[in-house]
């Protein structure tokens, strides 16, 4: 396994839109796995194939305190969402910021599992916002996008002056 570099926002690599997986395969299982193994050590619960520079959909996601819960989604797809609750969120891609944004408060996400096989989930909470985050990522979209424009202003500086700081 290797761990892969993550893209830090305004990275225009971030807007991609992913596409969907053909065929989940050995080259697919080895991906998740690293990916696994970058969020892992970043550390976070919850990473997209996009925030790796690979333009596919995939999303490893663990909200486990322990950390060995690994979740697959590959090709996601939210098919119900209920209410809408306001939650704080980070982002591997935008260090060390923290926001609020409002998201729905349960998902229903079909999805490929590591091994290709279809499952249905019901998710609420951290998982449901998580999930919805990650698959943001999938659609060319970062949570700071769901901020004021002021707001992204100030976090695109603060990014590139981290950047330039280096």
């Amino acid at each position: 396994m290797a761990i892969l570099n993550i893209l830090n926002y305004p990275d225009p690599r971030l807007y991609t839109v992913a596409k969907p997986v053909k065929e989940v395969n050995k080259a697919i299982q080895r991906l998740v796995d690293d990916m696994a193994e970058t969020m892992y050590q970043a550390p976070g619960i919850g990473l997209a194939a996009t925030q790796v520079d690979v333009h596919l959909q995939i999303i490893v996601i663990d909200v486990s305190e322990d950390k060995n819960r690994l979740q697959v989604f590959i090709n996601p797809t939210v098919k119900a969402s209920i209410g809408s609750r306001e939650f704080e969120e980070g982002c591997l891609s935008v260090p060390g910021i923290y926001e609020q944004v409002t998201r729905a408060e349960k998902i229903i996400v079909e999805a490929l599992d590591r091994d290709g096989n279809v499952f249905v989930i019901e998710a609420e909470g951290i998982l449901s916002v998580c999930i919805q985050h990650e698959i943001d990522h999938l659609l060319g979209k970062v949570f700071v996008q769901y901020l004021s424009p002021l707001k992204q202003s100030r976090i695109k500086n603060k990014m590139q002056k981290r950047v330039r700081g280096r």
